[in-house]
């Protein structure tokens, strides 16, 4: 479920902007908040059931969006090359070729 909720997140993050306000609230009380579906529906006055079905509807888009955009996954990604570029540099017997072969893969990321 922390896999679940960690991975909402961060596609919420990423593409917040492409929901209704609506559906952008429901999400933020509820994964960045830590509300309950009750809570939320005491808030907007409707069903529990609704709130559920909002936030089930919201989660589809936002995989949809990452499965047409990728940007999530070119976040982790860039994120994992620009850690191995550390190492790189902590490491005293490091090659150019390295380092070179680790930028040119972080480049064909855009």
């Amino acid at each position: 479920m922390l896999e679940k909720t960690t991975r909402m997140n961060y596609l919420y993050d990423f593409y917040y902007s492409l929901l209704t306000p609506k559906q952008q609230s429901y999400m933020s009380l509820y994964y960045l908040d830590d509300y309950s579906l009750g809570e939320i529906a005491e808030e907007y006055a409707v069903s529990r059931q609704a709130v559920y079905d909002n936030i089930k509807r919201t989660e589809a888009m936002l995989e949809e969006y990452e499965e047409k955009l990728v940007l999530f996954q070119k976040f982790q990604e860039r994120t994992r090359l620009i850690k191995h570029m550390k190492e790189l540099l902590t490491d005293e017997y490091i090659s150019k070729q390295a380092m070179l072969e680790t930028v040119t893969e972080l480049e064909k990321l855009d």
